[in-house]
């Protein structure tokens, strides 16, 4: 069993902290020529540790003042997380050539000297003379370079926006109400999440907490106690098992549940590094909730450390995982772990090649939203499918593939092949009215599937979802099936998915595509006023996965226009103010905040000052 004496607890919390301290960097940052006059405004609050943790505006004054004023109309802002880019990201050897690699060669500009991560506060309203422009960067300190993930899904008004940072295992949370400018309502250190590390992605409840997951094991290796009296058995920092939080509006900790079940978790099909006694897949990344129907959603992606260490040997492929887990959150300070499925593999699956199985890494989950529906869907990243069940309420939820990555391939540019393995799948979400299923995916790279494999051309697709919504909360009444490798390439028939709009982004670049994306779910009314509506127009993605993992991205943000009946095109007008270039590029030279060079935009949302909506 791993130790966990007082002595090795104190060593590992030890170090822990004297990582965060090494995150207390002070750097200056001065306006050149492309930012003459940029206004700093800080907002600062004590944290647990008695530390003071901050977020500094850098408001680019003219920009602001335009957008405020050129035209009279209320602004939208698309919100991104960005992280400075570092010497360690671009010492990351070149593996698009070798297969099983998660793929993407660097070739970026080493910065090597340390910055700030940030949220960048960008102009997304269509028709404004800085639409585009980035009009502040709200640094975040003094934490730096710690790898910004992800945040909620969707933004509502009165929400605060929850933020996680992968490598320092931080949890911040803003507030939006005025912005452009944001001010920090707190933060949540390692100290106070010891059941789990790594927090990934977010879910805000009606009354303004949220629940994250910690896909990461427990801080210290060895046995873990939660206050509901259980115990499990981790491998430590970034590995398993992991657990979901919930967090009040100030990103205090409400509570700590585990993911792991009990008597542990299949042996053959989940693997730890080093191993556990009780095998676990419990490493939850997605999170969604009805909580009309008191249930939370959570998938399970990979044990994270050993993707991020060692990207290159892919030391198993049962290291990622199969798995999606259901909770019944009834007592919502109590989430209580109700089944543990594992999605099918497909006529794909290879015996050779278990790390392209279609089950093969759940990265994330949408749920249904109207009243009656009680469906979610789940995709895979490696497996390069979307699964869905019809009923998360159901006491062991019956999942099935219903849609192949293959089958969009062609849509989404002509010489891109028809196999979905190793598609590199991330963002899926279900629109607002449950009429369409939008996905994004960043391509297979050159060589993952063997030295011939020319890769092909991520992207952004739109599927059909409402007879399959419609067939009911039984599986066995939903026609269609994907059983054949030819409907994985062209779709199940029945009453299964089918692609109704798709756009390339970043074509030519194999493995070269999105990752993350967001839906725009404000539209501007009558009254000048913005209002949320449950038919988006515009959706945003983003070119960046995580640099050490191998995948890496060119570092740029797409605006896409939607239409109603699903079709999807980039925005051509969303130009970097720079290069005059479709897409905003985080590779550049300086911010508002300094000459810190290159930054890597993970997730994106879009925010409505609160004034400025109804």
């Amino acid at each position: 069993m791993l130790s966990n004496s007082p002595k090795w607890r104190k060593v590992v919390i030890g170090a822990l902290a004297a990582a965060l301290a090494v995150g207390t960097v002070t750097y200056t940052g001065s306006a050149t020529s492309a930012y003459a006059d940029v206004q700093v405004v800080k907002d600062a609050k004590k944290a647990a540790d008695g530390k003071e943790y901050w977020v500094q505006n850098h408001l680019v004054s003219k920009d602001v003042a335009a957008a405020r004023s050129a035209d009279g109309k209320r602004k939208k802002w698309l919100l991104v997380w960005a992280g400075d880019e570092n010497i360690a990201d671009t010492l990351v050897k070149d593996v698009k050539n070798l297969p099983g690699s998660l793929g993407g060669g660097l070739n970026k500009i080493k910065n090597a000297l340390p910055g700030p991560d940030f949220l960048a506060v960008i102009d997304a309203t269509q028709g404004s003379p800085t639409y585009g422009k980035v009009v502040n960067t709200a640094t975040v300190g003094p934490l730096v370079e710690n790898e910004p993930h992800h945040m909620q899904y969707v933004w509502h008004k009165g929400d605060t926006i929850y933020a996680g940072a992968l490598f320092a295992a931080a949890t911040y949370a803003f507030d939006v109400t005025a912005l452009p400018q944001l001010k920090l309502k707190g933060v949540s250190l390692p100290t106070q999440t010891l059941g789990g590390s790594v927090p990934d992605a977010y879910w805000v409840l009606k009354d303004g907490t949220a629940y994250g997951t910690y896909m990461g094991g427990p801080v210290v290796p060895g046995p873990h106690t939660y206050a509901n009296g259980s115990t499990v058995v981790g491998n430590g920092f970034a590995g398993s098992p992991g657990e979901v939080v919930r967090f009040d509006q100030n990103a205090q900790v409400l509570s700590e549940s585990p993911a792991a079940t009990p008597q542990g978790d299949n042996k053959k099909l989940c693997d730890n590094l080093p191993q556990l006694d009780k095998p676990t897949c419990a490493n939850p990344h997605g999170i969604q909730a009805r909580e009309d129907l008191n249930t939370l959603v959570t998938s399970d992606y990979a044990e994270p450390r050993n993707i991020i260490l060692d990207p290159v040997k892919q030391p198993s492929p049962y290291l990622r995982r199969p798995t999606v887990r259901t909770w019944d959150i009834s007592d919502r300070n109590k989430p209580k772990l109700k089944a543990v499925s594992y999605l099918p593999d497909g006529p794909r699956a290879d015996p050779a090649d278990p790390l392209h199985a279609e089950s093969r890494a759940v990265m994330e989950t949408t749920v249904t939203n109207l009243p009656g529906h009680k469906g979610a869907f789940a995709q895979t990243m490696q497996g390069g499918a979307v699964f869905y069940t019809p009923d998360i309420t159901a006491k062991e939820p019956h999942w099935i593939q219903v849609f192949d990555d293959g089958a969009a391939n062609k849509a989404i540019h002509p010489n891109n092949d028809s196999n979905g393995g190793g598609s590199n799948g991330g963002w899926i979400q279900t629109s607002p009215d449950d009429k369409y299923l939008y996905r994004a995916i960043t391509g297979r790279s050159k060589g993952a599937l063997g030295p011939d494999d020319p890769g092909t051309t991520g992207g952004v697709y739109v599927l059909d979802i409402q007879k399959l919504v419609a067939a009911g909360d039984k599986v066995e009444n939903i026609k269609g099936r994907i059983d054949t490798k030819e409907k994985s390439q062209q779709g199940g028939g029945g009453d299964l998915p089918t692609v109704v709009g798709a756009a390339p982004i970043n074509p030519g670049t194999p493995g070269g595509g999105p990752h993350w994306g967001a839906y725009d779910n404000f539209v501007l009314g009558d009254d000048g006023y913005y209002h949320e509506t449950d038919k988006p127009q515009h959706l945003a993605v983003s070119n960046y996965f995580v640099a050490r993992s191998g995948l890496d991205g060119d570092h740029k943000v797409n605006l896409l226009n939607l239409a109603e009946d699903g079709k999807v095109a980039v925005d051509q007008n969303f130009r970097d103010e720079f290069t005059g270039q479709v897409g905003i590029n985080f590779n550049r030279k300086t911010w508002p905040h300094g000459s810190f060079g290159n930054a890597k935009p993970h997730s994106e949302l879009f925010v409505v000052a609160d004034a400025d909506l109804k």
